[in-house]
């Protein structure tokens, strides 16, 4: 069986990249990683649902042993992908996302063969627009965002492939198009090749 691809999708808040990725979920063929914290559950969140509740010990034995692709420590709680929600699925043929940070993409594209993706806003009054229609940004919690999200859209030159999220749809379409082409590059087909050549 054909190996998936693993993808990563980054981007700024407010980009649209959650939307985007809870929408590639509904496709047989895509799994979206579950992440794995430290931190309480929240109301309505399950495990292995929403994440994967972890005391900080286990999280931390985990980290010793490799079993985390990335993670990172944010307001004295961790967060990471683990390896078991990735490899199996990739073993089965299913591309595997991972909504993950400029930090965490470049821990992950050191371990494992994946394609990086970025999200962006169509232009940064319109991710501003955004973020304030959530209502839970004071003005300074905006403007720490907004120099937030130019920092990691300077780090998008490192990614493999750039969508602009002017329409959610189109977007979604982008990115299954990507898919596609990836799961048709050469070294992705060589055991098709090799068979035809024998």
């Amino acid at each position: 069986m054909k190996r998936g691809v693993l993808m990563i999708v980054s981007g700024p808040s407010g980009s649209g990249k959650g939307t985007i990725v809870k929408q590639l979920e509904n496709d047989d063929n895509i799994k979206v990683s579950v992440s794995a914290t430290t931190r309480k559950p929240r109301a309505g969140e399950e495990h292995g649902v929403h994440y994967y509740f972890m005391e900080k010990d286990e999280f931390l034995s985990c980290v010793d042993d490799g079993e985390m692709l990335e993670y990172n420590e944010y307001c004295e709680n961790y967060y990471g992908t683990p390896l078991m929600g990735v490899e199996p699925f990739l073993k089965e043929g299913k591309d595997v996302i991972l909504e993950i940070d400029v930090n965490g993409a470049k821990q992950v594209s050191k371990i494992m063969k994946c394609v990086k993706l970025f999200i962006l806003p169509p232009s940064m009054q319109l991710l501003k627009k955004r973020l304030c229609l959530r209502g839970t940004e004071t003005e300074e919690a905006l403007n720490i965002r907004l120099n937030q999200a130019h920092f990691e859209m300077e780090q998008a030159y490192n990614y493999d492939y750039l969508v602009v999220n002017d329409n959610i749809d189109d977007a979604v379409n982008k990115v299954k198009s990507i898919l596609i082409a990836q799961r048709h590059r050469v070294f992705n087909m060589k055991d098709k090749l090799d068979e035809l050549l024998k």
